[in-house]
């Protein structure tokens, strides 16, 4: 089982020098993926609930810094020659699809085909408003922004008629570095986000998860929906973060049950002279 890093972009972890010091690191250690998250707006006193933890509420204080995921991977690609570069997860409903479709692709490109695209639909109705952007029907949105820079990576020109987004003989390059293609991977621990990973994704992403048993119980899930839509599901990837630092226990357990990457996720060190050794110490074979 693979090792992925969820680590910058964030805080500390949304300085350069940090940004470069852990992304050299965690490729020397041996790291599959760096992962970097997302969201536009904050607000001090939301009424949304984060989905991810049990009393409702985001642990990054809203005054944070937090990097746009395209601009801070486009560093770490920089920094880097062979560990994969993922957005996890970026909110896709948010973003204009043509747009987004251009910023993965030239980030692809640069990066030698190293760009996974991690998407979500959103919690945040606060964040929505912000952005002019409907918080409802927001997975139909997502869905068609998806199925629309899928046929911009594919084809040139290219045409889509939907609800959400239409253009007609339209070139937008560059194109993926890997045939017209960047992996998807849906985000989100619910069932609907787990039907759209079994119907549309090229993997999942289950986020601070409460451990073994609760990962287990989700991908049982998401493999009955492969099944439901007569998809093998050994063609979907399966990424997971725990909500609390994974010992050799929880490595060997998540292995059995088909997980092919823990993603880690912590606050790198302010001291970009320190990340040699916190990343080493990340990993679960070392305690």
């Amino acid at each position: 089982m693979r090792l992925g890093l969820h680590a910058l972009g964030i805080g500390t972890g949304a300085r350069r020098e940090v940004i470069d010091a852990v992304a050299v690191a965690a490729e020397a250690a041996g790291f599959s993926t760096l992962w970097v998250g997302e969201h536009v707006v904050m607000v001090d006193r939301g009424a949304s609930r984060y989905p991810y933890a049990p009393d409702g509420r985001i642990a990054v204080p809203a005054d944070a810094d937090w990097l746009d995921p395209m601009v801070a991977l486009s560093f770490a690609a920089a920094a880097t020659r062979e560990i994969r570069l993922a957005t996890g997860v970026l909110l896709l409903p948010e973003h204009n699809p043509v747009t987004l479709a251009k910023q993965a692709a030239s980030l692809d490109r640069l990066s030698h085909g190293r760009l996974a695209l991690g998407i979500g639909v959103g919690w945040s109705q606060e964040e929505f408003a912000a952005l002019g952007v409907p918080f409802k029907r927001r997975g139909a949105r997502t869905d068609e922004y998806l199925a629309a820079m899928r046929t911009l990576w594919r084809e040139d020109p290219a045409s889509f008629t939907g609800e959400f987004v239409n253009f007609v003989d339209i070139r937008v390059n560059p194109k993926p570095a890997r045939n017209g293609r960047i992996p998807i991977i849906v985000g989100g621990n619910s069932d609907a986000a787990l039907r759209r990973a079994a119907r549309t994704a090229d993997g999942w992403y289950g986020f601070n998860l409460s451990g073994t048993a609760h990962a287990s119980e989700r991908i049982t899930r998401l493999r009955s929906f492969c099944e439901t839509g007569l998809r093998d599901a050994s063609e979907v990837e399966i990424a997971v973060a725990l909500d609390h630092h994974p010992g050799p226990q929880d490595h060997d357990e998540l292995a059995q049950i088909g997980v092919d990457e823990l993603v880690l996720v912590a606050a790198p060190p302010a001291d970009p002279a320190q990340a040699n050794e916190w990343v080493r110490a990340l990993q679960p074979n070392r305690h």
